[in-house]
């Protein structure tokens, strides 16, 4: 937790535009360094399709990753994630932590030429709250929202919440215009998918199967930014598409390590092709196992620790990662340093104790081998999730477990596990975030279990003392006593194993060297490209 948040140095944060410039000067520019030109279009590469253009009720990673080119956070970040002005252009944190008070730009307009005011920050928080994945986490505390003047914002809590304050970000507390949601269900406004807010780029099409183009906002109020004069999005769902797409220099931009691990020592001999690591401050994915505890095969523990003996780690992240990530014990990423316990509960291969395991279950080979029959869901985000889906069905089969991969595009996939509940086990990719009550709670506490709402507690666990860790560790302000209760959490998980952490998940920017000043702040790509320009 940072020095600024604990209670008796509760100070004023005053981080304003005139001391800290309107936004994050990029990292690769001096502040004296000439404006860089205006004009050109840039391309950014996903690997699927988002579902909608707007996280204000989803955090589908192709969603993230559009969502603050035309929405706004009240704040954003830099790469160790110090809170910097975006649409507060000041704020500060009660005594007791309990009131957050931000004033807002004055001259915002929405893109549809209606005034940004504080009512927009209130009906977005609270919408937030009730309807997004990691809102009811976030913002449990969050007991009312005063707005005294139209550009004034204060969250008042009934406990502290010693991660708000970081939870700001654009793509993950996006600011949307309160007259076109107001009334309607937010997750099924079809603004989402048509969006108009306060940001750098204004929508302009989305080409369904094929592209997203957004053009500069010549209104907005971080003038001259935004240097591009366009912004396309494309989704290349094939691989090796994507591979030929970025070495032809049709794609600029390409995050979250867009192509096969074993191609990227190719690519770094490739002289037009960077490679960017940062800006992934507020990720910090993992790759894991999840069972749908609602099975009744899977509410048997000794059946899920089974699984854990029968999958190797390690082959995955040599084989299907090619050696990029490291092996994990638990659900939290090593680079979270901060909250990971290395010193876990660990299920070695063993195929002898993963069959006397079974047998305990009551699952018992019949006379063709078949101890239980199953369809494996992988997340459809690249090809680490397919190919490491073949290679637990090849696993299981060792133990009498005949697995049938299924193969989906990512909307159809969200409804499955989230809505339709029509799935036994999936392998996926979490973020724990920039901190594990916003990242990893969501996904465990009995309470987020939400049908219809992506990337909560998919697997339905609950565990009362979990639950009580869980919501103790929402208000601690004292680290040493959280970081005891996530090493509680973290211990507790491993032996329940509602889901089984595989590896870190790490992730590069691959970009075309005619962009620069694109990763300028801990979101990354994710973030506005205000920044972004062309130099070549």
């Amino acid at each position: 937790m940072s020095n600024f948040l604990t209670p008796n140095r509760r100070r004023f944060l005053g981080l304003s535009a005139t001391l800290l410039g309107a936004t994050l000067l990029p990292a690769s520019r001096s502040a004296y360094a000439a404006e860089p030109k205006q004009g050109g279009t840039a391309t950014l590469l996903l690997s699927a399709e988002p579902p909608v253009l707007t996280t204000i009720a989803h955090t589908a990673f192709n969603s993230v990753y559009v969502s603050a080119k035309t929405t706004e956070g009240l704040l954003t970040y830099d790469f160790d994630l110090t809170p910097r002005p975006s649409l507060a252009r000041q704020w500060s944190v009660s005594d007791d932590g309990l009131q957050y008070t931000f004033k807002l730009r004055e001259g915002v307009k929405w893109h549809d030429g209606q005034p940004f005011t504080a009512a927009d920050v209130a009906y977005s928080i609270a919408t937030i709250k009730e309807v997004h994945p990691r809102g009811r986490n976030t913002f449990l505390n969050l007991v009312d929202i005063q707005t005294p003047d139209p550009l004034t914002v204060t969250l008042v809590l009934s406990k502290p919440a010693p991660y708000l304050i970081t939870a700001l970000a654009a793509a993950e507390t996006p600011i949307v215009p309160k007259h076109l949601y107001d009334g309607s269900k937010a997750a099924e406004n079809p603004v989402n998918t048509a969006p108009i807010g306060t940001g750098p780029f204004v929508f302009k099409e989305w080409v369904r199967g094929s592209h997203i183009v957004y053009e500069r906002n010549p209104g907005y109020w971080d003038a001259p930014r935004p240097y591009l004069d366009r912004l396309i999005v494309r989704f290349i769902p094939d691989a090796s598409g994507r591979a030929l797409a970025l070495e032809t220099g049709e794609i600029d931009l390409a995050p979250a390590t867009p192509i096969p691990y074993s191609d990227l020592q190719r690519f770094e001999t490739l002289p037009h092709i960077g490679f960017e690591k940062q800006g992934y401050q507020y990720s910090n994915g993992i790759s894991r196992v999840e069972f749908n505890l609602e099975k009744p095969y899977f509410q048997d523990v000794r059946v899920r620790r089974a699984f854990a003996h029968v999958i190797d780690r390690d082959i995955i992240r040599d084989t299907i990662n090619y050696g990029y990530g490291a092996t994990i014990p638990g659900p939290i990423n090593p680079n979270l340093k901060k909250w990971f316990v290395a010193d876990l509960k660990t299920y070695p291969v063993d195929i002898a104790a993963a069959e006397k395991l079974l047998d305990q279950a009551g699952l018992p080979r019949d006379a063709d081998g078949i101890r239980l029959k199953l369809v494996h869901d992988y997340v459809p985000s690249g090809e680490t999730y397919k190919r490491g889906a073949e290679y637990i069905k090849q696993a299981l089969s060792a133990v009498g477990i005949a697995v049938t991969v299924r193969s989906q595009d990512f909307a159809t996939y969200t409804k499955r596990i989230y809505t339709d509940r029509d799935f036994d086990f999936t392998f996926n990719g979490m973020s724990n975030l920039f901190d594990p009550t916003v990242g990893v709670q969501r996904l465990y506490w009995s309470k987020n279990f939400k049908p219809g709402v992506p990337f909560s507690n998919g697997s339905k666990y609950s565990n009362p003392k979990v639950d009580e860790l869980l919501e103790a560790a929402a208000v601690e302000v004292d680290h040493e006593k959280r970081f005891e209760q996530w090493a509680a959490i973290q211990q507790i998980l491993v032996e329940d194993l509602p889901d089984i952490g595989i590896v870190s998940q790490p992730e590069i920017t691959l970009y075309n060297k005619r962009i620069a000043d694109h990763t300028v702040g801990a979101e990354g790509n994710a973030g506005s490209l205000a920044t972004a320009h062309i130099v070549a």
